[in-house]
This record gives C-alpha cells, structure tokens and sequence, in this order.
C-alpha cells in the first residue's frame, strides 16, 4: 500500500519534482521563546509550507501574542487549537492531526509535518524531502542537535522486547533512504491517507511511545522511511554522554514516569497486533528501566527519579489488566479487537 497523493505527481520549474502541499502541526507548552524561534524558521522555509496548524496545550505564559503575531504575518493559512489543558505531546499532536483532516482538502494537506517547540526548520526543508515523499505513510529526514552533530534516532523496533533498539554503523551506507518501523513525532512527515486510515494519535500516552508506536503501526502495512536529508536543528541544550552504540539525553521525573507507565499501552498494541511475548516483553521492559537508571547515574548524576520509574512501572501493570482497553490508532482502532489482557510483569 503506498502513502497516496504525497508524490512526484507534478514536475515544478526545469523539470524537478513539485513539493507536495506540506501542513505542520506543531505542539507547544509554555515554552514560547522557543516557539517564537520556530515560527521564525518556519516564515523563512522555501519553499513555503500549505499552512501550519499550531497546537496550544493550555500555555500560561506569552504563547497566544507569539501565535497572534506569527498568524498575522505568515503567507499562508494558520490554525491555532488552544487547549483547554495540557494533554501532553500525544494530546497534542492528537487534537492537531485531527484539526488538519477535519479542517482542509487533500490539495491543501496532501502530508502533515508533526514536530514540537523545541526545533527549528532548516530553510530548504521542504526543497530537500519533497522528492522523497512517496510511496510511503510516513518520512523522517534527519535532525542537527543542538551543537550541530547529528542527532541520535533509534529508528528500529524489536518486537518481540517491545523496544526500539539502535542501529550501528552508517544506515545510509546503500543510499539516501533506509526503511525503519518506529516513528517520531519530532519531525515526521504523515501521508494524509495514511493519517485518515490510522486515526490521530493515542491521547492516553500523554509523552513518550506514542510516536514510536505510531510509526510502528504504520509500517505493518505501509513503508516508513528515513532520510538522508537534514530538515530540523534541535535548540534546547540537553546534557548527555555518548556510549559508543548510543546516546543519552538528560530526560525528566514526568518522562521518566511515563517511559515505564505506556509500557502497558505498548503491550495491548502488541498485542492486537499478534506481536506480543509475554517473556521478551518483559526483558524489555527490564532493559528500558535499566537504561533510564543509567541516564540517571551518568548523565543527570542523581538517584531521585527511581520513584517515578517505579511509580511508572506500577502503573503499567493496572493498564495491562484493564479488560476494557481499546486501541485508538491503527487499523484495528476502527473495530472491536479482542485485546484480552497480557500476562506477567511489564
């Protein structure tokens, strides 16, 4: 199955591929000096975006005047969703990937550009993923951190532990584009067709997985891809150490919470996907909360936020028992799978 009208349909100026119309969604919380820079990038982009759709999930500081002053000088159309409280970046990106579908055609939405505040756009973007954006449900080009290194991406899926693993070596050795299974919302480009046949985003994550989850739905049936391409530069500062076959990045006690509580989420997807292992999934969820002790002794050097994994972790078990969980993304979401309830720890 291929990813729709996000393709080479058209040839623009010397023959070279037209971009298709590409909409952002981009998800924000009170953290508007970095949304003002994103924005920013975003009125430079050439070319430029079909509109952008920004999600405001309750903010308290200045993030309505940057939104008002971005929606007054942008070319093109601009939406703002403010929320009535934060509902995390899966909420967001939820009550976004909803808005555009409902709100526009095919010819002003042909893919969705999902990314958070934190980012911004490099200038030819758009130019540079265009010709990649077909035959496939979803696209990520690469990002810059912060220094202006590469930054680090597990982009494959074990599923028989439930995690996303690292790759080692240079995945684009063989050519520009490398097929993966996990998505990231920090950048993904998603077919619009692929958008409508998936569902938005499952709410019930509120950080963390529902990306990776995402993605891997989406590669059952459709390719996912990655691309040789640099499209975002990451510009919050994060502390981390390099471990040879992976990086670390500082995280905090709320992500840490959830990291270990949406292994119960990824559990009934598994699941409903005929994946699941009830021994691998607990390795990998052994391994996940042994990483996230490492991000804590190496990179943020403290021992304080082992009660939120274990809190994370206690949680997750009532998830994996609720006889009344439902998936809401994925094919099966349109349904009424027989999820049952997973055995053993997660």
């Amino acid at each position: 199955m291929t990813g729709g009208t996000g393709g080479r349909a058209a040839d623009g100026a010397g023959g070279e591929p037209a971009v298709p119309a590409v909409h952002l969604v981009i998800v924000t919380f009170n953290r508007s000096a970095y949304l003002r820079g994103l924005l920013d990038s975003v009125l430079a982009l050439d070319p430029a975006p079909a509109g952008v759709t920004v999600v405001d999930n309750a903010s308290t500081d200045d993030t309505p005047e940057v939104t008002a002053a971005f929606a007054a000088a942008a070319p093109f159309p601009v939406r703002v969703e403010r929320l009535p409280v934060n509902s995390g970046g899966s909420g967001g990106f939820r009550a976004g990937v909803r808005a555009v579908l409902e709100a526009t055609a095919t010819e002003d939405a042909a893919w969705l550009w999902l990314m958070d505040d934190d980012v911004v756009a490099v200038p030819d973007a758009l130019a540079a993923i265009g010709p990649f954006l077909a035959d496939a449900g979803a696209v990520h080009g690469r990002r810059w951190d912060e220094n202006g290194r590469p930054f680090f991406w597990q982009n494959r899926f074990n599923t028989w532990l439930g995690i996303p693993l690292p790759v080692p070596g240079d995945v684009f050795r063989s050519g520009p584009v490398t097929r993966t299974d996990v998505g990231c919302f920090e950048g993904m480009f998603l077919d619009r067709h692929t958008a409508e046949r998936m569902g938005p985003p499952d709410a019930r994550f509120f950080l963390t997985w529902d990306d990776a989850m995402y993605g891997w739905l989406i590669s059952r049936t459709e390719p996912v891809t990655y691309v040789d391409r640099y499209v975002l530069r990451k510009v919050r500062p994060q502390r981390h150490v390099d471990l040879g076959v992976r990086h670390l990045n500082d995280s905090s006690d709320l992500s840490r919470y959830h990291v270990m509580r949406n292994r119960g989420h990824v559990a009934h997807y598994l699941q409903v996907e005929h994946a699941w292992s009830r021994p691998g999934f607990a390795v990998g969820t052994a391994l996940t909360a042994a990483k996230e002790l490492v991000r804590l002794l190496l990179v943020e050097r403290r021992v304080g936020g082992v009660v939120p994994l274990w809190r994370g972790w206690r949680d997750s078990r009532t998830i994996l028992r609720d006889r009344t969980w439902l998936p809401e993304m994925g094919a099966a979401a349109a349904g009424t799978p027989e999820t049952g309830t997973p055995e053993g720890d997660a």
